[in-house]
């Protein structure tokens, strides 16, 4: 049973945003390329666990916090007698383990994701911990990409390559499992100790006027989409969205970015990169969002 959906990160939606509408250093698109392969591997493997037959319930993506430390864990499985802690990989190409280290054939050397699964199921054991809880854990690193190859990886139960994965999810669709209300209460603490996203994130410096204006396309994520009739057009991939959802859209990029600025008519024109009648944009505005201010001061706050 899916208790909690994934959400796509604040980070990864900003840096969506500021990799179409600005230059990027080559780190800095590496970064992002990372982030986005990452996320794609997570909700690939969420369309297996929805498949689970057996009572379970699944909690997709976690931000918590111990003390001073941070853990985030991909995908939390609650059965009756045991906690799966999941932490995806979407590593494509040919690694090499070696001395306890991840590298690249290249010999680009990568922090070894068992180590980090070991750290979060310390904490997640230690959170449990301060709320008298005790339930066995187990946790386990899944490599998602079947275009993944891992050379003397020596023998380890918790690491899932991807010619282990049919099996793995095998074990938990036949295991055992009836759920009672402490299963349904230690989920939804969970999910209320949810942070979200990460309080600080190294993002490049940006600003209004140094980002290039337009409709990003919801399919390519570039500002490659045109205006035809009352419709937004991606060029590269022919989606279509209406004109509402794409100014919505834009408007809610907007806030995300810039959650001190007054968003206007005006300011959401220029946006939108002129494209679409001040009229028609302000129609959708009165539609969606909260009208504050007065005479020239108004302005558009979320509802509610």
């Amino acid at each position: 049973m899916l208790k909690k959906s994934r959400q796509i990160p604040e980070e990864l939606r900003k840096m969506r945003s500021i990799n179409a509408r600005m230059f990027l250093s080559e780190q800095e698109k590496r970064n992002y390329y990372a982030a986005e392969k990452g996320f794609e591997g997570e909700v690939k493997f969420d369309g297996l666990t929805v498949k689970l037959q057996n009572q379970c319930y699944i909690i997709n993506g976690l931000l918590l916090k111990l003390g001073n430390k941070y853990f985030q864990i991909d995908t939390v499985l609650i059965y009756q007698k045991t906690i799966y802690l999941i932490d995806v990989k979407n590593f494509e190409g040919e690694y090499i383990y070696e001395s306890k280290k991840l590298k690249t054939m290249a010999g680009k050397e990568i922090d070894d994701p068992l180590i980090q699964l070991q750290r979060c199921e310390s904490l997640f054991r230690q959170l449990l911990q301060q709320y008298n809880l005790n339930f066995h854990i187990e946790a386990y690193l899944v490599y998602i990409n079947p275009d993944f190859t891992l050379y003397q990886a020596p023998p380890n139960d918790s690491v899932i390559l991807p010619t282990k994965l049919n099996r793995f999810l095998k074990k938990l669709n036949t295991e055992f499992s009836t759920l009672t209300k402490g299963h349904e209460n230690l989920a939804n603490l969970l999910i209320s100790l949810d942070i979200g996203d990460y309080p600080y994130s190294n993002y490049p410096a940006y600003t209004y006027e140094g980002l290039q204006k337009g409709i990003i396309s919801s399919a390519s994520h570039k500002l490659s989409t045109f205006l035809r009739g009352n419709r937004i057009v991606c060029r590269d991939s022919g989606l279509e969205e209406s004109v509402e959802s794409a100014v919505v859209g834009s408007v809610e990029e907007l806030m995300l970015l810039f959650p001190g600025l007054k968003v206007t008519t005006n300011l959401v024109f220029e946006w939108c990169g002129l494209i679409v009648p001040k009229k028609t944009i302000r129609q959708i505005l009165l539609r969606n969002y909260q009208l504050t201010g007065y005479g020239i001061w108004t302005y558009f706050t979320k509802k509610g």
